[in-house]
């Protein structure tokens, strides 16, 4: 019998027509892209335009706009993002059909099985920006990797990459237990923490999947020492450890008082001497990732610190947008508490005077199952409005809003739209703040109108 990956493996071929329902995601646009790349014809569809559609349009990539049955004539099969439900036009189209429907994350699968080494980076929190820093790393190192960021780095110019090493990198995602189709040659655990709760019932299911993950790794496991549930998640496993405890294999010592020089050592030995762009504690831990997966890979310590020096953010981490009444003005994809507990803690490094956050919950069961941790984070800034909640995939069936948390927010301000945060914005920030947008929705926008 042929099982799904060989069948999936029969369609990735050249001259194959591949249909992305989602074409737009993060990574589901590099996806199209490195599939046209091997000579693959690709079409997709996306609810909305965006950049990201019309950077897959001026690749040739044929993307409709609004999800039709009619969009999926002539492809040999489906890939889809995990926000499209069978109830989606073009995926019933396609199952009434019965042309083979497979997952973005298959998809992913079957093309990092052609590589030595698979770096697929994990963790609850700081996906992004460390697949960014050992894309910088491989990339100094002469590995000519292929990458997937959920994010654009400007590096790359891009939040992919096509190379023609033996390297692949990629952010690998949790939510639906999407990374489990992949094939880590290394698996890196940056932190588990209970998230995605629309999908995992808790946190005891959510390092269930982690370990799993971490079980497909074929030649290591980086874990975070000092995270806890990591290793609660990990426990009779063999693994490296990364982090600033005596404990750890990798640690990092001497460390600035912003926390963006520090030396590294491995196994008790120095490897490298580390000098960032970027601050903050959970950067730190961030770039020992980078810098040990660099070390298992057998990457030079000079090639980690050249790589890491030039390493500036990725899109939406910490992304300057800037300045508005002498206020430097950054967006943030923090849509976490434990995020936002990191970006707050490094902020506060800086000698703002006052830290001025306007905040996007995402999700309606995120904000409902981590409310009072929200409502402790955001009581720790000065100025704190809040937008009504990013929907995402979901339909608000229990009932939450934004007032919610305003409501238990001490001098917090209720934004319903995002014209109404920036003019809340317009009016009170002033020389000497920090202002932050922070949420994985569209807040960003909010940033961007003040600052034009």
């Amino acid at each position: 019998m042929i099982t799904r990956n060989e069948k999936l493996a029969e369609y990735l071929q050249p001259g194959k027509h591949v249909h992305l329902v989602g074409i737009g995601g993060v990574s589901m646009r590099p996806l199209a892209l490195v599939l046209k790349d091997r000579g693959i014809h690709v079409t997709g569809s996306d609810m909305n335009s965006s950049g990201s559609t019309e950077e897959l349009l001026s690749h040739g990539i044929q993307v409709a706009i609004g999800h039709r049955g009619e969009n999926i004539e002539g492809a040999a099969c489906i890939i889809r993002t995990a926000a499209a439900r069978n109830d989606n036009p073009e995926i019933a189209a396609a199952r009434a059909a019965g042309i083979p429907i497979f997952e973005r994350a298959e998809a992913w699968g079957m093309i990092m099985r052609e590589y030595a080494n698979a770096v697929c980076v994990s963790g609850t929190h700081g996906k992004t920006t460390t697949t960014s820093m050992v894309t910088h790393v491989m990339m100094e190192a002469k590995k000519d990797p292929t990458v997937m960021i959920g994010g654009a780095l400007p590096l790359l110019g891009a939040g992919h990459r096509v190379g023609g090493g033996d390297t692949i990198i990629l952010e690998s995602c949790e939510y639906c237990d999407s990374f489990l189709n992949f094939y880590p040659t290394l698996a890196i655990i940056l932190n588990v923490e209970a998230d995605h709760l629309d999908y995992f019932k808790d946190l005891q299911d959510v390092q269930k999947s982690f370990r799993a993950f971490a079980g497909l790794a074929t030649s290591g496991i980086l874990a975070n020492g000092d995270d806890a549930n990591t290793m609660d998640t990990l426990r009779g496993l063999d693994f490296v450890t990364f982090g600033l405890g005596e404990h750890n294999r990798i640690r990092a010592l001497n460390i600035s008082e912003d926390w963006s020089e520090f030396d590294v050592y491995c196994d008790g030995e120095f490897y490298a001497h580390l000098k960032l762009s970027v601050f903050g504690r959970h950067n730190t831990l961030n770039a020992l990732a980078a810098a040990g997966a660099g070390w298992m890979l057998g990457v030079s310590g000079e090639d980690a610190a050249n790589g890491l020096a030039t390493f500036t953010g990725a899109g939406r981490r910490m992304e300057k947008k800037g300045t508005f009444n002498g206020a430097p003005v950054f967006d943030d994809y923090a849509h976490h508490p434990g995020e936002l507990s990191c970006l707050i803690d490094a902020v506060r490094t800086q000698g703002y005077k006052r830290v001025v956050v306007a905040f996007q919950p995402h999700t309606y069961t995120r904000t409902h199952a981590l409310f009072e941790d929200f409502v402790e984070q955001l009581k720790r800034v000065d100025v704190c409005a809040v937008a009504e909640i990013y929907a995402a995939r979901e339909q608000n069936l229990i009932g939450i809003s934004s007032r919610d948390l305003v409501e238990k927010i001490p001098g917090s301000v209720y934004c319903e739209t995002l014209p109404e945060v920036t003019e809340f914005l317009r009016e009170t920030v002033r020389e000497g703040d920090i202002v932050l947008t922070v949420g994985a929705g569209d807040i960003y926008r909010a940033g961007e109108a003040l600052v034009k």
